[in-house]
């Protein structure tokens, strides 16, 4: 019998039997496998035809560079092969350029968007609200390239839901949408978007005009700095209610806010040692950019850079507190706050410097990161209906996973609707309610921190 599901209107619906997500996601990683090898192709046979050697030996022979010519150029137009495949180098690209202002697509970006498509459809499965009638026709409209109607979908679903609740319902796909929509439009400089969001990797570009990430860089220059400063009543109350617990970690995060401030803390550890703790706070939505690295100018730097300005503030802060060296730190971290944690995991010179044993990312878009000590323990802790930790490229819908050693636990809450299922506290209270068994895993894993609080000092973060 078909399966009865409910959509967002409320109807219900008959759906036939539905393929297996996992299979779904195989697919797609052999499409997206081919599309990637038919575009380096493409580049190759591109590469030899425009090559200075074949200019030369046309001199020689003109029949038979006549005849490479003639075979390059069949291999790069024919639609029955590599369809219009010509990219790489000045030439290729200029040629691609003025193919894609033509709307000619190669069989690369028509097996691409069949591995994104077959992506959304294994979401669809996990999140049912995809799958409701105007979502999937939102959806539909970007695969085929329907900018228009895909436009129309959107005003109605927002129309229908509100901002926040459609930007949740089309959170678990947002990266696909995006890619597709480079791939798909008249715009050849955001086509490295969707390649590289194919291919799982880190995009450098951004998706809509294929703006270099350098330029953030250039928006986000600060030095860093921290300034030590005392805990007022409110932020002293919550501290000293805190303990080594992961609840109490995400309460003391929330307390900070995110205008600027972290906190080092100071343990006396049950087995004698002493060790430290960073918590640090996510991005401040206020304004693009601020005078605290907590922005979003930081946050999109962040995701893209290791070395950014709230990486080196936190290692001043570090420096200041006196630290010493080969300690033994844990940080943890909400949303900027957890990739900064990855960021100073992934800094070399500062785990050769520090005894880096944990990071605890809450709501935090980590997975392409990678810490430069293979023993440093990582945690990641994922409400699937909060939009941000989607922003790395690896979805629910993403055929590519963390490592084996990592600790991911994610859950469904009843914070559907971002920007409330991002809020530290819809984590902390979603792990303290225990409808979801983490509180007790991530509590366990981060024992040597057990003991006596000594010293809980916050700092100010500034740019400059």
């Amino acid at each position: 019998m078909p399966a009865q599901t409910v959509d967002t209107t409320g109807e219900q619906t008959s759906q036939p039997q539905q393929t297996d997500p996992d299979l779904l996601i195989a697919a797609s990683v052999l499409l997206a496998d081919a599309a990637l090898t038919t575009r380096r192709a493409g580049s190759e046979v591109t590469a030899a035809a425009a090559s200075w050697r074949v200019g030369f030996e046309a001199l020689r022979r003109p029949g038979w560079a006549l005849g490479s010519a003639l075979s390059a150029a069949r291999a790069l137009s024919n639609p029955s092969g590599l369809g219009f495949a010509v990219n790489g180098g000045l030439v290729g690209e200029s040629v691609r350029w003025a193919g894609a202002l033509a709307r000619r697509r190669p069989a690369c970006v028509a097996m691409a968007v069949d591995a994104f498509a077959l992506r959304i459809e294994a979401a669809a499965r996990d999140h049912p609200s995809l799958a409701a009638p105007l979502a999937k026709r939102l959806t539909d409209a970007v695969i085929a390239g329907r900018r228009l109607e895909a436009v129309r979908a959107a005003r109605e679903l927002v129309d229908l839901l509100g901002v926040t609740r459609t930007l949740t319902t089309i959170s678990p796909v947002i990266m696909e949408l995006l890619a597709l929509n480079g791939l798909l439009d008249e715009n050849p400089t955001n086509d490295s978007f969707a390649w590289v969001t194919l291919a799982g990797g880190v995009p450098t570009t951004d998706p809509l005009f294929g703006l270099p990430a350098a330029l953030i860089r250039y928006l986000n220059p600060g030095p860093g700095r921290a300034e030590r400063i005392e805990a007022d009543a409110m932020l002293a109350r919550v501290l000293s209610r805190s303990a080594n617990d992961i609840v109490r970690y995400v309460d003391d995060i929330s307390a900070l806010g995110n205008h600027g401030l972290a906190l080092l803390r100071r343990i006396a550890c049950t087995d004698g040692a002493q060790r430290y703790v960073l918590l640090l706070p996510g991005t401040s939505f206020g304004r693009v950019s601020n005078s605290t690295p907590q922005d979003l100018v930081g946050a999109f730097d962040a995701l893209l850079r290791i070395d950014t300005t709230y990486s080196r503030a936190v290692k001043q802060l570090v420096l200041r507190a006196g630290v010493p060296e080969g300690a033994e730190l844990m940080i943890v971290g909400h949303s900027l706050g957890g990739i900064t944690a990855m960021n100073l995991a992934s800094d070399a010179d500062f785990v050769a410097t520090y005894r880096l044993t944990h990071v605890v990312t809450v709501g935090s878009p980590i997975d392409t990161k990678r810490p430069a000590d293979p023993t440093t323990q990582v945690i990641s802790l994922v409400n699937e209906h909060d939009v941000i930790p989607g922003l790395d490229g690896r979805g629910p819908a993403s055929a590519n996973d963390v490592p084996e050693s990592w600790i991911e636990l994610s859950w469904m809450d009843e914070t559907y609707d971002y920007p409330l299922s991002h809020a530290p506290q819809a984590y902390a209270d979603t792990l303290r309610s225990g409808t979801v068994p983490h509180r007790a895993r991530v509590n366990e894993l981060i024992t040597r921190y057990d003991g006596e609080i000594v010293g809980n000092q916050p700092y100010l973060l500034r740019d400059k």
